[in-house]
């Protein structure tokens, strides 16, 4: 009783103290203390959505959620405690983690020939840094094995490809080709030959010169400016790479070394015919395109991470060649095989090719759906649910930049990669992007919300907004977000807050009196509750004993 007594006497003692306080402030200090609190959570505001812009998420709730809650004894998701989940929402996270898989883009451009010119022209850089440094972790694993430090030329451009200078990577391409050539030339010189000789030995060299495909390729790829020079020197990594796999072939048997070799020559080789096959299409040959890659299909058919199928696509829409198209997504559209927006939004693409030409929405609206213009529509659906972010690329409600050269699976990356080359093909069909157009919404109505499971395939990954932070250019390229995050509370919060500060300190400003006795008034309601409870210690207590204590 006595400590509960002596806590009310300190509160009663401190409220005379600020009721004193208060009654001798002037209308100025309340202009003063609104506008420094509307400053404060307005500062706290813009600092909150620029973070949200680039990251997100709140700082505030990310570092309460990081740092307090386990403070105050939260327990975090990833415990143990968790790890009795079901199994079906352990496949949906497995899902979830393979469709966060960055894959390379099958249509990427060249570097030199394409990227460097938009820089050229623009002063932009089109490719992120992250980006980039996935392409020099595929170069390494598809261009080099464990042998290459026994051929100096070799060992040159495996150090080429971890060179992040682009100057650097043409020097050290060059100067494995100098290599060759002066060890070459050095074999030739201490040999005496007759004239049948001489043509044996010029066919050697020949073959010596062109042992470093992967120069020529990092040339073609790099410092070609124009896609004929970068043709020209595929043409010469060509030469080189046949002359390497055919070797590569004879010794794969021969132990695990001249296995890893062979391997690396065979991703050299198709990697060289594909993008030979590229420079066709870009400059105008689309059917010798179209050979080349069917035959590299034919060829190495177990190797799909090249993903060649969506070039020849792209080449046979070029040429409006339907029938072999539907040929091709009968064969990679199937339900065991990994989905594309290329995949799925091409066979939308032949669906409504069937009636697009005549669909008028109002005529659908009185009469219903024919069976063809069901099954458009439900493939445009599908489409849609497998990657949301193309159809504004496709209607041109968002601006196309130059894709990059990897891509996140139903990302905005995939987006962007297939509108830049496939935009031309949705136009070329008549009334396609107008089917588009008035039925693309209509599949996040059959979506469960929240994303808790998909419709005809695995709910929608959350970790996509970040890898596409990654891979494009946010400088001058909003990123595309699905779905839309609702804003966190604090920054609602401190808008709020900020509001109403602001409001206060100009009414404060504009009606000192009235304001001060407002301010006045709802603090001692603010404080009437223990008033209440003083005068009811005052009145049980004797006055003298009152009076004593006051003294103390």
């Amino acid at each position: 009783i006595g400590g509960l007594f002596l806590i009310c006497l300190y509160s009663f003692c401190v409220f005379l103290v600020v009721s004193m306080f208060l009654n001798t402030l002037t209308p100025k200090f309340y202009v003063a203390l609104t506008g420094t609190s509307s400053l404060i959570s307005g500062l706290i505001l813009i600092f909150e959505w620029w973070y949200f812009r680039k990251y997100g998420t709140s700082f505030i709730e990310q570092v309460s959620v990081s740092h307090l809650r386990p403070l105050l004894g939260g327990v975090d998701s990833s415990s143990p405690s968790n790890s009795n989940a079901s199994n079906g929402e352990a496949d949906s996270s497995r899902q979830s983690v393979s469709e966060c898989k960055v894959w390379r883009n099958p249509l990427n451009l060249f570097r030199g020939a394409e990227y460097n010119r938009y820089t050229w022209v623009t002063g932009r850089e089109p490719l992120t840094y992250y980006d980039m440094n996935l392409s020099a972790q595929d170069h390494q694993t598809f261009f080099t094995c464990d042998s290459d430090h026994l051929r100096p030329a070799d060992a040159i451009m495996q150090k080429a490809w971890r060179e992040r200078n682009p100057q650097a990577r043409i020097s050290a391409a060059h100067e494995a080709l100098e290599l060759e050539e002066i060890r070459s030339s050095k074999e030739s010189s201490n040999l005496h030959f007759t004239t049948i000789s001489t043509m044996k030995l010029n066919l050697s060299l020949t073959l010596t010169l062109q042992l470093c495909a992967t120069a020529y390729i990092l040339l073609a790829e790099e410092e070609a400016t124009t896609i004929m020079e970068a043709e020209r020197l595929f043409k010469q990594a060509l030469k080189a790479g046949e002359g390497c796999y055919r070797r590569s072939q004879q010794l794969q048997h021969h132990g695990t070394q001249y296995e890893a070799q062979h391997r690396r020559d065979t991703n050299v080789l198709v990697y060289i015919k594909r993008r030979l096959a590229m420079c066709s299409r870009k400059l105008g040959r689309t059917r010798e395109a179209v050979k080349m890659m069917r035959d590299l299909m034919k060829e190495f058919p177990l190797l799909s991470m090249f993903n060649i199928h969506e070039n020849l696509l792209e080449s046979l829409l070029e040429l409006q060649n339907y029938a072999d198209v539907q040929a091709v997504l009968a064969k990679y559209d199937d339900i065991s095989l990994p989905k594309s927006a290329t995949i799925c939004y091409t066979a939308a693409l032949l669906k409504a090719r069937a009636v697009s030409d005549k669909f008028s929405p109002e005529a659908a609206s009185r009469r219903g759906l024919s069976t063809a213009e069901m099954n458009a529509v439900e493939a445009i659906h599908r489409a849609v649910e497998f990657n949301p972010h193309v159809p504004k690329y496709l209607l041109e409600m968002k601006s196309l930049i130059l894709p990059p050269e990897h891509i996140l699976k139903r990302g905005d990356s995939e987006a962007i990669a297939y509108a830049f080359f496939h935009l031309q093909h949705w136009k070329r069909v008549e009334g396609a992007l107008n089917l588009l157009h008035c039925t693309w919404e209509g599949t996040f109505r059959m979506i469960p919300y929240p994303l808790e499971k998909g419709h005809l395939f695995y709910p929608y990954p959350i970790c996509t907004e970040t890898a596409d932070r990654e891979l494009l250019p946010t400088v001058f390229h909003e990123v595309s977000v699905y779905p839309k995050k609702e804003l966190p509370f604090f920054i609602l919060f401190t808008a709020g807050l900020c509001s109403f500060t602001a409001m206060l300190a100009l009414l404060t400003h504009q009606f000192p009196e009235l304001m001060g006795v407002f301010a006045k008034a709802f603090l001692s309601t603010l404080f009437a509750p223990l008033n209440f409870i003083m005068e009811k210690v005052e009145s049980i207590l004797p006055s003298s004993l009152w009076h004593q204590l006051t003294r103390i």
